[in-house]
């Protein structure tokens, strides 16, 4: 497959690429080789970026509900007419097994353009009555050009998730992917624009850190959808609030998944692999913080060391692989790192812990069993796949100890006890939780995390409300009083 693009950015309706921009090598986690070079925005390519948004979203906002709805429909449709080829890409984009990216990546960027164009139509107002004849109407108005920046984990969902309410509502969007998974990304820009979507209603424009500042920076951006980091989450809230933009984050976690000893063990394992191993453990929403009760918790570990006995390790565009590299050797040495700590601190590995002697960013699926609280690796977000196996004895003490972090994305409770099981998703301080299941996200519910994972939330209903204003306009049917 071709991975190198026509040119970097896709601007207006088209490929456009200036060479004077930082030089970016996409790298095949697979192998290690360079397998495209695009270039980093510059100044005149920022700004073609965001006068092309601008001008195109004006008509594209005086446009109705469904007929924006027909073109995020037709994206949809071809989206998932090839999805071969765009799960081929992102295989190659980010390394993860064609296994999990042919159902998991361009399927769910169908989802939501789906669900999105399904809803454009059906965004409406109220008509409130008032004392003596006047009456208020709402509008839901458009906010302008907004600005997405994806993480590199899972670019055409992030793409789509972030295009298709937005898009919805009326707005633009200036998109800039990780500089790490650049491809994807121009994909979706390209598919927006064969359904009909006007030039300049999608940009794609690539870049690090410094391309996503002047992004946010600019007075013409009314909005700013963050995948990221909590480091980088600060910077971009911080620079948002210096010009009052609207803003939403979804951020790292250190999520909880809670098993009690009345759970059907081997739902539990499959959900821990799930919240652990799945994209090699680079999901924002893993559950990394596995608390067993004690009665099972040897039983747990032997079950799941057993099941890690399936994975197979290898090329990821062979359909039998279920276990890729790491994106980057950058975040294999940080997962080795963490490993080492955890050594170093007492956890007892019972699974995995080597880097394989082959080409490519792999490294082994990992289990640490009798971690502590007050554990490096109980503690930070890894974003690799290790997992951290706890135990815990009552219910008030796993509650009181899944809350304890200043992470609040997922949470997930194990049990056949259904009170119990309320009461603990009730209890849990996170934004996204699961009973008997982890780290599912259909577009129809609201994804986002609480504390430093985030503001707001992507998905559902609910995100409408994150790229739309409502205006209240107040109808006077009687005359009008004054005091003098």
């Amino acid at each position: 497959m071709q991975t190198q693009p026509k040119a970097s950015h896709f601007i207006d309706g088209e490929y456009v690429e200036d060479t004077a921009g930082t030089p970016i090598d996409v790298i095949y986690p697979y192998t290690g080789k360079i397998i495209a070079s695009l270039h980093a925005a510059t100044p005149p390519i920022i700004t073609q970026a965001l006068a092309s948004a601008e001008r195109a979203q004006r008509d594209w906002g005086a446009m109705t509900g469904t007929q924006r709805g027909r073109v995020l429909r037709r994206a949809a449709d071809i989206m998932r007419a090839r999805n071969h080829d765009l799960s081929v890409l992102e295989t190659f984009d980010t390394g993860k097994p064609y296994q999990e990216t042919s159902v998991a990546d361009a399927t769910s960027g169908a989802d939501a353009l789906e669900y999105f164009g399904g809803l454009a139509g059906a965004m409406t107002g109220e008509h409130i009555p008032l004392a003596g004849g006047d009456f208020v109407y709402t509008r839901r108005e458009p906010l302008g050009v907004c600005v997405g920046i994806g993480a590199w984990n899972y670019p055409t969902q992030i793409a789509c998730w972030k295009a298709a309410p937005a898009l919805a509502c009326g707005n633009a969007m200036v998109f800039k992917p990780s500089e790490t998974t650049p491809l994807c990304a121009l994909q979706v820009a390209e598919i927006l624009h064969e359904a009909g979507a006007p030039p300049g209603i999608f940009n794609v424009v690539q870049g690090m850190g410094d391309v996503g500042a002047s992004l946010i920076s600019d007075a013409r951006v009314a909005k700013v959808s963050l995948t990221g980091s909590v480091p980088t989450g600060r910077k971009v809230y911080a620079a948002a609030a210096e010009n009052i933009r609207h803003v939403t984050m979804e951020l790292g976690g250190k999520s909880p998944i809670v098993i009690f000893d009345d759970a059907d063990i081997d739902n539990a394992v499959s959900g821990a692999i799930l919240g652990n191993f799945y994209s090699t453990g680079q999901v924002c929403s893993n559950g990394t913080r596995v608390f067993v009760q004690k009665g099972i918790k040897e039983a747990f570990i032997a079950r799941l060391g057993a099941r890690l006995q399936g994975v197979v390790m290898g090329d990821p565009q062979d359909p039998t692989t279920n276990f890729g590299p790491m994106v980057s050797d950058t975040q294999r040495k940080i997962v080795q790192a963490y490993i080492q700590k955890g050594v170093a601190e007492g956890a007892r590995l019972t699974a995995g812990g080597n880097t394989p002697d082959r080409d490519g960013f792999f490294i082994e699926p990992t289990v640490f069993a009798d971690v502590t609280d007050d554990m490096t690796i109980a503690r930070e977000e890894i974003f690799g796949p290790v997992m951290c196996v706890l135990d815990f004895e009552t219910e008030a003490e796993a509650l009181a100890r899944a809350n304890a972090t200043e992470f609040g994305l997922a949470a997930s409770v194990f049990t056949n006890d259904l009170t119990r099981a309320h009461r603990m998703a009730a209890g849990f301080a996170a934004g996204t939780c699961y009973i008997n299941t982890h780290n599912l996200a259909p577009v129809e519910a609201p994804f986002g995390g609480s504390k430093l994972s985030g503001v707001g939330r992507e998905n559902s209903k609910l995100a409408l409300n994150h790229y739309s204003e409502m205006k209240g306009v107040y109808v006077a049917m009687n005359d009008v009083e004054a005091p003098f």
